[in-house]
Order: C-alpha cells, then sequence, then structure tokens
C-alpha cells in the first residue's frame, strides 16, 4: 500500500491566526458624545441646551464651555437637559461646581436620564453612611 503525501496550500506560517476570545462583560465601554445645541447670554446668565451622552469621557468640553463663561462673568446658567438621553457622575461634578462663589444654576425641560440621575443623588444624600452623616448630592 503506498500513500502520498501532499503539503497544504499555505504554510501554518502563513494561515491566519485564530481571532482572540474576547469576553464581552456586557458594559459598553466606549465614551459618550454630548452636543452642544445652542449657547446664548441673556444679560449675565448663560443658556446652553444640551444633548447627547454626559458621562466622565464627555464631560471636560462643557466644563471648560462653563469654566470660560463663569471667567467673562456669567454668574446664571440654565441647563436644558431635555434631549440627555444618558447622564452619570461627571455631569454631577459639572452641576456642584457651577454654584460656586454665588453663581445661581437651574435645570430646565429635565430629561428622563436627568431626573433619575438627581433622584439617586438625592437619595444617596438622604440616606445616611457608615458615619451616621448623610452623604454629599446635588440638589435642585
Amino acid at each position: 500500500m503506498s500513500t502520498s503525501t501532499t503539503a497544504p496550500i499555505l504554510p501554518a506560517t502563513l494561515a491566519a491566526p485564530a481571532p482572540p476570545v474576547v469576553h464581552d462583560s456586557g458594559a459598553d465601554t466606549a465614551p459618550g458624545v454630548i452636543s452642544i445645541g445652542s449657547c446664548t447670554t441673556l444679560g449675565s446668565t448663560l443658556i446652553v441646551h444640551l444633548a447627547g451622552e454626559i458621562d466622565r469621557s464627555s464631560v471636560a468640553p462643557l466644563g471648560a464651555l462653563l469654566a470660560s463663561a463663569a471667567d467673562h462673568g456669567c454668574t446664571g446658567l440654565v441647563l436644558d437637559t431635555s434631549r440627555v438621553t444618558f447622564c452619570d457622575s461627571g455631569f454631577l461634578a459639572v452641576l456642584r461646581w457651577w454654584p460656586r462663589h454665588g453663581r445661581r444654576l437651574r435645570l430646565a425641560n429635565r430629561s428622563r436620564a436627568v431626573q433619575r440621575l438627581l433622584n439617586a443623588s438625592t437619595a444617596a444624600r438622604q440616606a445616611p453612611n457608615r458615619a451616621g452623616s448623610p452623604t454629599a448630592a446635588v440638589t435642585s
């Protein structure tokens, strides 16, 4: 009995490697996208219409805009959040920062995502922590 051997068409070094196995935790790791729909001033009040997702990764441009407005004398801020689809602690940090030094903040047309975040923040503030004092949270 005779057998013949044939070499593979592609040598093993040129064959495509097997794709790596990736574990999907289910969490979205892509940064959010925040859009500033419009930005106007009325006297010393800045009015900003926000849209999209506001998270720790995307909040920097909003923070820079507000810092610039504060540097230029704006003492009031109205944020229209009706088109915000997601927000997290990054947005809370901006909300906590603005009222410093006597500046005023108003959230207009709160989206469900913004209201949910504010409700969670309020609940966290009202619940006693381990030391027996309430945790800090944003009020609006």
